[in-house]
Parts: C-alpha cells; sequence; structure tokens
C-alpha cells in the first residue's frame, strides 16, 4: 500500500468508524486495512485511532491529520481529473427519497452514466436523517428547510405541497371550501425526523403561511406509508403534487383547498463541509440541478 492510499484508507476509517466498512468501500480486506493503518501510525509515530470492540475515532492528533488529509486527497484528485482531460471518476454515494429517485433521477440516469463512464453510483433511499460523513455518503438529497450547519448545501429547485384526501373520506366528513371548514376533519399525523414530533399541516391564506393541527388517528415516519393512510381514508395528507400525480389522475385522490397550498418546499442537496468537492460529485449536482429545474413538480 503506498502512500495515499494509506492517507485514503486512513480517511475512511476515520469517517466509517469502522475497519470493516472502510475496507469494504476500498474493496479491500479488512486485515489489509488493519496493516496499513498500523504501519502509517508506525511511520508518523503517533496514534491516530483510539480502537474499541464496537467503534474507532480519531484520536486529538488523528482529527488534526485527517483535516489535512482530507484537504490533501481532494487537490490530488482535482490534479488528476485535469491530467485526465477532467474525466471524473469514482464511486458516488447518493441518499434522496426513493420516489423522487424514481421519478426524476432514474429516467435519465442512463445519460449521466454514459457521459461519465468512469463514475459508479450508489443510491440509499430513506427519508430519516442520515450522518453523511459517519455512513460514507458523499450527498443528500433532501425537501424541506435544511438545519444542519455542518453541510454545505446547494439548492436545486422547489417541490410545489399539496393536501389531499380519499373520495370516502371526503363522503364522510365533507368537502372543506376553506381552512375555516376544517374543524372536525382528521389528518394523517408525519412525525418529523428531526422532533420526533407530528407536524401540522400548512396552509397558505392571504400570502401567509397558517399551520393547523388536527387528530390524527394514525402517525407515521414513512411518507409512502402515510400516502397509502390517506387512500385508506384515514385522514386529510400533505407532500410535494409528485407524489400523489397518479393517485389524482386515477380518482383514487382528491385534491382540496387548491387556493390555500402550502409554499413551496425547498429541494436541497447536502454534502460534507471542510473539504473540497470532488469532481464527481461536483458533476452530478450539477446534472440534477438541470433535472429538477426542467421538470414540473
Amino acid at each position: 500500500m503506498d502512500h495515499l492510499d494509506a492517507l485514503r484508507l486512513f480517511v475512511r476509517v476515520a469517517e466509517r468508524g469502522s475497519f470493516t466498512a472502510a475496507a469494504a468501500d476500498l474493496d479491500i480486506p479488512r486485515s489489509t486495512a488493519t496493516e496499513g493503518l498500523r504501519r502509517l501510525e508506525q511511520r508518523l509515530g503517533a496514534r491516530l485511532l483510539e480502537r474499541t470492540t464496537r467503534h474507532v475515532a480519531p484520536t486529538p492528533d488523528g482529527q488534526a491529520f485527517y483535516e489535512r488529509c482530507v484537504a490533501i486527497l481532494a487537490d490530488m484528485e482535482d490534479a488528476e481529473a485535469v491530467l485526465r482531460d477532467a474525466d471524473p471518476h469514482g464511486r458516488l454515494r447518493i441518499d434522496a427519497p426513493a420516489l423522487l429517485t424514481r421519478t426524476f433521477l432514474l429516467p435519465h440516469l442512463p445519460e449521466f452514466l454514459e457521459r461519465y463512464p468512469r463514475i459508479d453510483i450508489q443510491f440509499g433511499q430513506s427519508d430519516r436523517l442520515v450522518d453523511l460523513v459517519r455512513e460514507g455518503v458523499d450527498c443528500a438529497i433532501r425537501a424541506g428547510d435544511p438545519v444542519d450547519s455542518d453541510l454545505l448545501i446547494r439548492p436545486l429547485g422547489a417541490l410545489h405541497e399539496i393536501t389531499v384526501a380519499s373520495p370516502a373520506y371526503l363522503e364522510r366528513f365533507g368537502h372543506p371550501g376553506s381552512v375555516q371548514d376544517l374543524e372536525g376533519h382528521r389528518m394523517i399525523g408525519f412525525i418529523s425526523s428531526r422532533t420526533g414530533e407530528v407536524m401540522p399541516l400548512e396552509f397558505t391564506v392571504e400570502s401567509r403561511v397558517q399551520e393547523i393541527r388536527l387528530p390524527a388517528r394514525a402517525s407515521v415516519d414513512n411518507s409512502d406509508t402515510a400516502a397509502e393512510l390517506a387512500r385508506l381514508g384515514l385522514g386529510l395528507a400533505q407532500a410535494p403534487g409528485y407524489r400523489f400525480a397518479q393517485d389524482l389522475a386515477e380518482g383514487r385522490l382528491v385534491e382540496i383547498l387548491p387556493d390555500n397550498r402550502p409554499k413551496p418546499m425547498p429541494l436541497s442537496a447536502l454534502y460534507p463541509r471542510g473539504r473540497q468537492l470532488a469532481p464527481r460529485l461536483r458533476v452530478f449536482m450539477d446534472w440534477a440541478s438541470t433535472i429538477f429545474a426542467r421538470a414540473k413538480f
């Protein structure tokens, strides 16, 4: 293992908190990773990592060395890209909601992979908060107002949200003609991954956002499940319009209060702070920005 490979290994172990996960990421045996880090520490004459049976973390010296290594490796990657005629390469780990990925990104993915034949993409699909550094994720695409100050943010657009209910629900509870008519209605509770609390419904009334909490007989932390509960007639649901496009077209759900839609939800790419942007991630975000800019939400 040469010196740069050892630095890459150290960075990956520090970020993943695991020799096993780092070795899998780099496609090397765990024994090779362990020996490579032992030799690096021996060469430097410093202990870089604290090892326990469950976790690996940088020592104070290791944290300082990690920050320098990240910058050095980013510079090297940029330099190599220039020499290779700016040909981005490597594996990208992208985390994004499953339906958003399938609706907007996957239809255009063959074009991206053909344009950049040396980039491989691994998609993780979840609504939960992801620790990008610890889990080895390059970029997360998220809807909503980003609040994590440890991440850099690139805006990708905005998603238009709507409020829906099933025909059976509206037959039972009535079709509200205004926000004031929501008294006596129910909602599907959606639990925020940030707060653990059920989020209120939002409506725009005379250019102002009004939050309304309705009784929720069922609450979930998964957007696919929330949509299914709405189809079953258990309450009102709010989500970006693309989620309900087929349901609306086929009559399983009906939009209510279209003149009082929630404010558009920002869509952003989030990536770790404190490192230069790898060429493969830069071209991915440029591509994703183009996709969402021309998408019809």
